[in-house]
C-alpha cells in the first residue's frame, strides 16, 4: 500500500460528508496505485454475499481467505493495464472486449491475442473483432465434445481405450483429480505420476508386511479396523462390569435409563442416542454375550468381528475380557506394520479422492505398474497440451474479459461509493433489493447472516433497522423453500405501525418476490415530522390508556359490589353504616379539587380573554414549540448523525470514515405513496356517508358555543370597555377646556 499520495493532480468530490475521489479518466484509474489507502472509502470487502458478479470476486480474492483488501485491486488495475493499450474502454463496462485493445507488445499480451482468436475460430467467428463472456462459454461447450482443449487434463471419457478410461478412474479415486476445460473430471500429467509414485510406495510397504504380522491372512486389514471402530465400546463394558463387581449398589446406573430409549415425538429411535448407550446390560464380571442382549447400533460390527478371529475365541457365543485382550496382543504386530505405510504422494487437485490404495487389491496395483499405462497417458496429456489454445491462457481470457466488464464498477462500490450516490441509474454492490412494508419501500436492504452479531455494530448507524426472515418457494430449481434474511434502513415516515411480526414483500435485484416477516427493529428517529407530531400521540396514549384504566377499575368495582350484594350478611359487626364524618370530608376534597380545577381553568381564560386577537397565534405557536420543541431538537441531532458505516461493517466491510445519510438522502432511500401527477380523486368517500349528520351537529354546537362565549363577554363588559376608552379619549380631545373664576371668600358677618 502507499502511505502518501503522490503529487497526481486528483479530483475529489464531497458527497455524503465525506470526500470521495472521482475515477472518470483512464489515467486516474492507472495512478490508483499512488492514492493513499486513507482516501478511498472501503480497506476491504468480503468476497462474497455482494450484488455483484462471483467470477469478479473469485478473481480478486487470490488468497482465498474470502476478503477483497487494497492490495488485490491495484494488482488487478495492474494486471489489466500491463495486457490493455488503454483504461478507458473499461470505463464503458462493455461486455465485450475489442481484439485491437489488447497490448501485443509483451509475450502475455500475444498469448492472450492468440488463444482468443483460437476461441473465436473454435465457435466458427474468425472474422470477430472482439470476444465475450458469451463467447468463452459457447466454447465450453464446444470442448465438451473435444477430447483436445489445451489444458493437459484427460477426463475418463468414452473417446480414449477402455484401459485408460479405467486408469483415470482409479487414479481419480485414489488421488483426487481436477476439472477440464470441458467442466468434466479428470487428471493431468503430474497427478498421473504421483499416483505411479504412491502405487509403487505401497508395494514396496506390502512386501514387507510378512506373513507372521498377518495372523488372519487376507482378513487381517479388516479385523484390525473393527477392532480400532470397537475398541472403546468394548473397553467400556468391560470397566462397567468391573465397577459393578467393586460397587454392586451402582449397577443400576451404569445400565441403561428407560427414559432414554423412549421413542422421539415422531416415533423413531435416534441412532446417535443410542450408540452413546453401553454395548450390553452390565452385571458384575459378566464376559460379552455375543447371542443376546446387544446394543443394535454396533451389533453387526460386533458379530462380524467375531466371525473373523472365531480361533482366538476360548468359549462360544461370549467374549471374556481376556480373549478380547488376546485378540488385540495377537494384531498387535499388524498395527505396528500400518503405521508404518507411506502416505499418498503429493499433487494439485481441486476434486477430492474418494477411496483408497488399499481397496485397489495387490492384483490390480501389480496389473498397472507392469503395463505402459503410464507412457500412454503421458503422450496423451502432451498432446492436448500442444493445442493452440492452452487451459492457462483460456483463463487468462476470460479473466481480461470480465475485468474489461466488471472492474470499474468495482471501483465505484470500493474506492468511492459512487454508485451507492447515484440514486436515478443504480444500486451498490451491497443493496440486495427493495422492502416494501407499510405504503413506503426502502431501498437500501443488506443481507444479513448472524443478526444478534449484526445488531452490536449496526446499532451505531442511527438509522431505525427492520431485520426481516424472507422466504420463497423456488419451483423451477427443486421446489424448496429458500430463506434470506435482511436488514432495511427506515428514513422516511414514523413507526406507529411498524411492529415486530408484521408482514412485508422483498423483491431481490432479479426481480424475484420474497415473503417477509419483520423479526427484529432497532428504534431510532425517522424523520422530522416523526418528532413533530410524536408528543401529542404520546399524549393521547397517556390520556386512552388513564381511561381505558378507570373504566376497567369502575367495572371490577360493579363487580366487586355485586359479588358482595349477593353474599349472605356476615355475623360479624354491621360495616355497612354510613359513617358521615368519613363522606363529609371526602366530598369536601373532591369540591377543593373541582374548585381549584375551575379556578385554573377560568384563569386561563381570563388570561386569554385579555390578549388582542393577534395575540393569539402567537399563544398556540408557544405552546407549539413547547411541546414539540425538544422532540424536533433531539431527532434534529440524531438524524444528523446517521452514517452507513457502521451498518456495512456489522456485513464485514472495512469503511474509512463517516458516510452520512443526510436529509435528502435519507428521503430518496425510503420513498412513501403518492398519487400519480396526473391521477384524479374524488374526495367523497361512500364509507363515510352516514357521518354527515354528526358534522352538521357539531358545526351547530361551535356555532352555538361561539355566540354564546361573545354574549358572556359583551355582557360582562369585555367589549365595551374596549369601545368606551377610546370614546372618551375622543371626546376629551374635542371638548374646550373653561376655567372656573376663583370665588372670594365671603365674610361672615359677627353676630350673624
Amino acid at each position: 500500500m502507499a502511505n502518501k499520495t503522490t503529487a497526481y493532480p486528483w479530483k475529489f468530490q464531497r458527497i455524503g460528508g465525506l470526500d470521495q475521489v472521482v475515477l472518470s479518466t483512464a489515467n486516474d484509474i492507472a495512478h490508483l496505485d499512488k492514492l493513499d489507502p486513507k482516501l478511498w472509502v472501503a480497506l476491504s470487502c468480503p468476497a462474497s454475499g455482494l450484488e455483484f458478479d462471483d467470477k469478479t470476486l473469485s478473481l480478486l480474492d487470490e488468497d482465498k481467505d474470502g476478503r477483497i483488501r487494497i492490495p488485490e485491486v491495484i494488482d488487478a488495475v495492474n494486471w489489466l493495464k500491463a495486457r490493455l493499450n488503454h483504461l478507458d474502454s473499461i470505463i464503458e463496462c462493455s461486455s465485450e472486449l475489442p481484439l485491437s485493445a489488447i497490448n501485443t507488445d509483451s509475450d502475455e499480451g500475444k498469448r492472450l491475442l492468440t488463444t482468443a482468436k483460437a476461441i473465436l475460430a473454435n465457435i466458427n467467428k474468425n472474422d470477430s473483432q472482439a470476444i465475450s463472456a458469451e463467447d468463452l462459454s459457447a466454447s465450453t461447450i464446444i470442448n465438451t465434445n473435444n477430447l483436445f482443449n489445451g489444458d493437459g487434463i484427460i477426463p475418463a471419457t468414452n473417446k480414449i481405450d477402455s484401459d485408460l478410461q479405467a486408469f483415470i478412474k482409479d487414479a481419480l479415486n485414489v488421488m483426487g483429480g481436477v476439472k477440464d476445460a470441458s467442466g468434466l473430471d479428470g487428471i493431468n500429467d503430474k497427478i498421473s505420476q504421483a499416483f505411479k509414485q504412491s502405487l509403487q510406495d505401497w508395494i514396496k510397504w506390502h512386501e514387507s508386511v510378512g506373513s507372521a504380522t498377518t495372523p488372519l491372512g487376507d482378513d487381517t486389514a479388516e479385523a484390525w479396523q473393527l477392532v480400532q471402530d470397537l475398541k472403546d465400546k468394548i473397553n467400556d463394558y468391560f470397566l462397567r462390569t468391573e465397577l459393578a463387581s467393586y460397587a454392586p449398589q451402582a449397577q443400576g446406573a451404569l445400565n441403561v435409563d428407560e427414559k432414554y430409549i423412549v421413542p422421539t415425538d415422531n416415533g423413531l429411535l435416534e441412532d446417535s442416542a443410542l450408540a452413546e448407550l453401553p454395548l450390553s446390560k452390565v452385571e458384575a464380571n459378566r464376559p460379552l454375550d455375543l447371542k443376546t442382549g446387544l446394543n443394535p447400533i454396533w451389533r453387526p460390527k460386533v458379530l462380524r468381528l467375531i466371525s473373523l478371529v472365531q480361533p482366538f475365541i476360548t468359549t462360544d457365543n461370549e467374549l471374556s475380557q481376556a480373549d478380547w485382550l488376546n485378540i488385540q496382543k495377537i494384531l498387535s504386530p499388524y498395527a505396528i506394520a500400518v503405521s508404518s505405510k507411506p502416505a499418498l504422494a503429493k499433487a494439485d487437485i481441486t476434486i477430492p479422492a474418494t477411496s483408497t490404495i488399499d481397496k485397489l487389491g495387490e492384483n490390480r496395483i501389480n496389473q498397472i505398474l507392469n503395463s505402459d499405462i503410464f507412457e500412454k497417458f503421458a503422450a496423451l496429456a502432451e498432446k492436448d497440451s500442444k493445442t493452440p489454445a492452452a487451459a492457462a491462457d483460456i483463463a487468462d481470457v476470460e479473466r481480461i474479459v470480465i475485468y474489461h466488464k466488471y472492474l470499474y464498477r468495482l471501483l465505484m462500490n470500493f474506492v468511492s461509493f459512487h454508485d451507492f450516490f447515484d440514486l436515478e441509474k443504480r444500486r451498490a454492490a451491497f443493496q440486495s433489493g427493495r422492502l416494501f412494508i407499510d405504503g413506503r419501500c426502502c431501498t437500501l436492504c443488506i443481507p444479513v447472516t448472524d443478526i444478534a452479531k449484526h445488531t452490536v455494530l449496526a446499532n451505531y448507524s442511527e438509522l431505525f433497522l427492520l431485520y426481516c426472515e424472507c422466504t420463497r418457494k423456488n419451483p423451477p430449481v427443486s421446489g424448496n423453500q429458500e430463506k434470506k434474511t435482511i436488514v432495511a434502513a427506515m428514513t422516511a415516515g414514523d413507526a406507529d405501525f411498524l411492529l415486530e411480526g408484521r408482514n412485508g414483500v422483498f423483491v431481490d435485484n432479479d426481480g424475484h418476490d420474497w415473503d417477509a416477516k419483520v423479526v427484529k427493529i432497532i428504534t431510532k428517529p425517522i424523520s422530522i415530522s416523526q418528532a413533530i407530531w410524536d408528543p401529542y400521540k404520546r399524549i393521547g396514549r397517556f390520556i386512552t390508556d388513564q381511561i381505558n384504566k378507570w373504566a376497567t377499575s369502575k367495572d371490577t368495582a360493579l363487580l366487586d359490589s355485586a359479588n358482595k350484594a349477593a353474599q349472605p350478611p356476615a355475623a360479624t359487626a354491621d360495616t355497612s353504616k354510613f359513617d358521615i364524618g368519613k363522606s363529609v370530608g371526602i366530598f369536601a376534597a373532591i369540591g377543593l379539587a373541582i374548585g381549584a380545577i375551575g379556578t385554573a381553568l377560568a384563569s386561563i381564560a381570563s388570561s386569554l380573554f385579555q390578549l388582542h386577537w393577534w395575540q393569539f397565534p402567537f399563544v398556540f405557536l408557544a405552546i407549539f414549540l413547547i411541546i414539540s420543541g425538544p422532540s424536533v431538537i433531539l431527532a434534529w441531532l440524531k438524524l444528523r448523525q446517521r452514517t452507513l458505516g457502521p451498518l456495512l461493517e456489522a456485513s464485514g466491510w472495512a469503511i474509512n470514515g463517516k458516510v452520512k445519510i443526510n436529509f435528502f438522502l435519507g428521503a430518496q432511500l425510503t420513498s412513501k405513496a403518492e398519487l400519480p401527477k396526473n391521477a384524479s380523486r374524488s374526495l367523497v368517500d361512500p364509507m363515510r356517508k352516514r357521518y354527515y349528520k354528526y358534522w352538521i351537529a357539531f358545526i351547530f354546537a361551535l356555532i352555538i358555543g361561539c355566540a354564546g362565549a361573545g354574549g358572556w363577554l359583551w355582557y360582562s363588559g369585555y367589549f365595551a370597555k374596549d369601545i368606551e376608552e377610546p370614546i372618551k379619549e375622543a371626546v376629551q380631545s374635542t371638548t374646550p377646556q373653561t376655567t372656573e373664576p376663583a370665588t372670594q371668600p365671603t365674610s361672615t358677618p359677627s353676630g350673624s
